[in-house]
């Protein structure tokens, strides 16, 4: 086993009502690393999640935790010791916020005075300790949260486990806590798996990442590589791959392609047969948006575009157009009102063939 895996799982079959939930052959978690379990609505995240704090016993396969499977009763309650979970709902006893934090040093039989300082050091991760003699019935929903987070970190658990943690907040509150969580668990260097859904809380958070789907692992990695060189064509529009294009081959020489997409021509870097069926991928952030009346432009795929939609999204604008094929791409609020851009008008579209990632067909 590799040093470097905290956590790892081998073969792993799990049923829930007869049902097979998890079916994963191979899955590790990486010592001081944050991984993103990513997916959509009962992709399998929450459960293995559960099964890692060893809350669900798997039917077939096994876990290691540092090298040592869990095997017996006393293996588990090991796992479990190091292990703390943050789920969806606070779940918060009635009582104040220092007696929920200080709640797994208690179980621990930890010394009053060591639990007054983890708990104090824990609150001021989150920026609570104002509220530490409140009711947690008095608290408001971005403040329950934190108190869970808090008590996750009082323990100094060697792995915390988050389960979509952030929906039900609302944006200031979501955001000052995902700042929160992210300079703690970087202070601390305590090993996290978070399931989202959220690709911008995952870009923020994670080093790695896994894409689940129907109790699988469609693919792992580096959060760079996944959103990249995304593995299938499911998992290019889950990441944001929002320009997935179905083209066939019309030549290839040395490392260059050609790739004939609804007529137009794409130039991409990859090693294919000639008539074989790809997608081309595109992150909208990849792609220059210019006026007809700028220079040369130095990408390989320059393509003049009508503008078939424009939406605001925060900081920027998101635009879909129409290249014969069609294509997404992000701009800038001050480059969107320097070129004068509205809903059909025609603009000028780049990308570099190196921006292009290709998919073989049936992957």
């Amino acid at each position: 086993m590799n040093p470097e895996n905290l956590m790892k799982i081998e073969n792993i079959v799990l049923q829930r009502g007869g049902m097979t939930v998890l079916d994963i052959p191979e899955f590790h978690v990486q010592q001081g690393r944050i991984l993103a379990l990513i997916g959509t609505n009962g992709a399998g995240k929450s459960t293995l999640l559960l099964m890692l704090a060893g809350l669900l016993k798997p039917l077939h396969g096994r876990i290691y935790f540092q090298g040592r499977p869990i095997e017996n009763r006393e293996d588990l309650a090991m796992l479990r010791r190091n292990v703390s979970v943050v789920f969806q709902e606070p779940l918060l006893l009635n009582s104040s916020v220092f007696e929920n934090v200080a709640l797994g040093l208690k179980f621990r039989k930890i010394n009053s005075e060591e639990i007054k300082s983890r708990v104090q050091e824990a609150l001021d991760y989150f920026g609570i300790r104002q509220l530490e003699k409140r009711s947690a019935k008095a608290l408001s929903g971005g403040e329950a949260k934190r108190v869970s987070l808090a008590r996750a970190f009082a323990i100094k658990p060697k792995i915390i486990l988050i389960d979509e943690a952030f929906n039900s907040l609302d944006p200031p509150s979501r955001e000052t806590i995902i700042d929160d969580l992210k300079n703690s668990l970087d202070e601390t260097k305590i090993t996290a798996v978070l399931a989202s859904h959220d690709r911008e809380e995952t870009l923020r958070l994670a080093q790695d990442v896994s894409v689940m789907n129907a109790g699988k692992i469609l693919q792992s990695g580096t959060t760079a590589e996944v959103f990249n060189q995304p593995a299938s064509e499911f998992v290019a529009s889950f990441v944001g791959t929002e320009t997935i294009l179905e083209g066939t081959v019309k030549s290839c020489s040395e490392g260059n392609i050609v790739v004939d997409v609804c007529g137009k021509e794409i130039e991409a870097i990859g090693d294919c047969l000639v008539g074989q069926k790809i997608y081309c991928c595109v992150r909208p952030e990849n792609v220059t948006i210019s006026s007809q009346t700028q220079g040369k432009i130095s990408a390989r795929n320059v393509f003049e575009a009508k503008v078939s939609k424009v939406i605001r999204q925060g900081f920027f604008y998101k635009m879909i157009l129409d290249c014969g094929f069609p294509l997404v791409a992000y701009i800038t609020i001050p480059s969107f009102e320097d070129l004068g851009i509205n809903q059909g008008v025609t603009v000028i579209a780049s990308f570099k063939a190196t921006a292009v990632h290709v998919i073989y067909r049936g992957k």
